[in-house]
């Protein structure tokens, strides 16, 4: 922000009084708490701590509340926030095939080992306005029914199920002790291999992927894809302490994991089969993985040997354009003064316009 004018700190003071004025709205009203839009807006705090690249509940909620619900401006703040913050050190993967499951569906097994977990969902509902929601009392405090014996432990992927019978590529770390690309310190290079286009993603605008996924299943992609697998969980964080030499639980995350299965004809190197794409997100997030995942298999055109044609396999068109803080920063900073540029735009045009009428008056004679 820049001030381009004498007297203008004071109005830009005036516009922050007037935005927390704004924020706050009727007084008369209890105002929002954290811990409400943390218990309460829980969705929204899973994409501002996804597309903001901080798992922090506390902080995610407080960004939403300081941007009046403006999600894109949260994740910024968080973003900004999380600039500030030391590094000491790299958690190792965690382990999505160990975690502890509420939720995990397929559309291409009716029954699979583990079973099929519904968990909390909106898929089943009927998409009618609740009134009760707006009565004074509400809803009161609602209690599922509890199962009468726990989730399966043993609940291998679907991906697993097909790559024991060879029919879905194999998926092998080139190698697992090698550097992985950090999108947060090192700027984007191309070709990007898939470590960072993940990570992009992973940043990116869950509204602008869900378009690009929606593209390749209206044939802008070559993808036809089947939801091998979606889960929802908490999975263990552990770090290797250098004064120990060894792992240890520093806590847990709630992670949604999307596993897409695509049709593949093959190559000259590769015979037919099924090929992944893959989506990770921070908290309940499917309609976001999913989108990630039709994605990553789009943006792998160039490793499969195929042609790139859409948009959605064209790495250097998503991954430039995913990035909403960046997007956003560059739409408004039309709002910015742009007085000088304008005044010689404005001569430029006046200019080609006398010149325009001058030589129609000399045809005309």
């Amino acid at each position: 922000m820049y001030v381009a004018v004498k007297g203008g700190e004071e109005a830009i003071l005036n516009a922050h009084k007037l935005i927390a004025e704004e924020r706050r709205g009727d007084t008369v009203l209890p105002e929002l708490s954290l811990d409400q839009i943390k218990e309460q807006m829980q969705l929204a705090v899973d994409r501002v701590m996804t597309e903001g690249s901080l798992y922090d509940r506390d902080l995610a909620a407080l960004a939403i509340k300081q941007a009046q619900g403006d999600l894109v401006e949260a994740i910024f703040l968080l973003r900004a926030y999380r600039t500030t913050l030391a590094r000491f050190g790299e958690t190792q993967p965690i382990d999505t095939a160990k975690m502890a499951v509420r939720r995990r569906i397929s559309a291409a097994y009716k029954d699979l080992p583990g079973g099929q977990v519904l968990g909390p969902s909106y898929d089943y509902t009927h998409r009618l306005l609740d009134f009760a929601l707006a009565a004074e009392e509400g809803v009161g405090a609602p209690q599922a029914e509890l199962a009468e014996q726990t989730v399966d432990e043993d609940m291998p992927r679907v991906t697993d199920i097909l790559n024991h019978e060879g029919l879905i590529e194999e998926e092998i770390a080139c190698d697992d002790d090698g550097p992985v690309a950090d999108l947060t310190r090192d700027p984007m290079e191309f070709p990007a291999d898939r470590d960072m286009r993940l990570q992009n993603l992973a940043r990116g605008d869950e509204g602008f992927l869900l378009a690009l996924g929606y593209s390749t299943q209206r044939g802008y992609g070559r993808n036809h894809p089947f939801a091998g697998e979606i889960r929802l969980g908490e999975v263990a964080v552990e770090f290797v302490p250098e004064e120990l030499g060894f792992a240890i639980e520093i806590g847990e995350v709630t992670v949604t994991e999307c596993q897409m299965i695509n049709q593949f004809a093959g190559s000259a190197e590769r015979p037919p089969q099924f090929t992944r794409g893959y989506g990770l997100a921070f908290g309940h997030c499917e309609r976001k993985t999913m989108a990630m995942a039709l994605v990553d298999r789009a943006l792998r055109a160039r490793e499969l040997d195929e042609s790139i044609e859409y948009p959605a396999q064209d790495e250097e068109f998503v991954l430039y354009h995913s990035d909403n803080v960046e997007a956003s920063g560059f739409v408004q900073h039309l709002k910015l003064p742009h007085y000088v540029d304008f005044q010689s735009e404005l001569q430029l045009i006046r200019s080609l316009r006398r010149r325009h009428d001058e030589d129609h008056l000399e045809a005309a004679e």
